[in-house]
């Protein structure tokens, strides 16, 4: 039975969806196109139809996981106005994100494997990654003081974000590769009452929220 444009095209988006979920989960080499497309409830036939490579999905699955990431940040500094910079780093590094490697972060979960993989893989992460520190450097912003030298405050508030950045992931990859559930909750608290005292958050920690990853 021929596809419609309309069906093609939601067949390729869902392969997509599913590819960022089954890549965080398994790695990029972890996991072949047939069980890719088995995960999607399509042919592996069908593949070579909507993408030119196993690289050209994972590149735009990898976007699409990036993309993910940000709107749970943006949604849940959303329910906390007040201090978003303390939602997110109470939603990231928790327990519950630590458990959930196919919903979760996707610098985390394949950070690592993006260093071996091609320019537009690496493409993916790279936009990503400076979406999120916009979003880290913002809440610092707004967290901080008015300082005279703006351009300084500026470079400040930026050399934060990438420390504030670099702190969680390294905390959640950390927290991950362990066995011990009792170390792996205190790298994620260790790493939570660094990135609050370097924005001056004293009350959120890392299990303060109800809001797990796939919020």
């Amino acid at each position: 039975m021929r596809v419609s444009r309309l069906q093609a095209e939601q067949n390729k988006q869902k392969v997509i969806d599913v590819a960022s979920q089954l890549f965080r989960e398994h790695g990029f080499d972890g996991i072949g196109l047939k069980d890719l497309m088995h995960g999607a409830g399509l042919t592996q036939g069908a593949f070579y139809k909507q993408f030119a490579s196993k690289d050209d999905l994972a590149a735009q699955a990898s976007a699409r996981a990036m993309q993910s990431t940000q709107r749970r940040w943006e949604a849940a500094a959303a329910k906390n106005p007040q201090d978003p910079l303390g939602a997110v780093i109470a939603f990231y590094l928790n327990p519950a994100h630590r458990e959930k490697r196919m919903e979760g972060c996707p610098i985390a979960a394949l950070g690592s494997d993006a260093v071996r993989q091609n320019a537009n893989i690496r493409a993916s992460f790279e936009t990503g990654i400076k979406e999120y520190l916009h979003l880290l450097t913002g809440w610092f912003s707004e967290a901080g003081d008015v300082a005279v030298d703006e351009a300084a405050a500026a470079a400040e508030t930026s050399d934060k974000a990438m420390a504030t950045l670099s702190t969680m992931v390294g905390a959640l990859l950390l927290a991950r590769a362990v066995n011990d559930e009792q170390l792996a909750g205190r790298i994620l608290q260790a790493a939570a009452g660094n990135v609050q005292a370097a924005a001056g958050i004293r009350d959120a920690q890392p299990g303060d929220t109800q809001q797990g990853p796939h919020s």
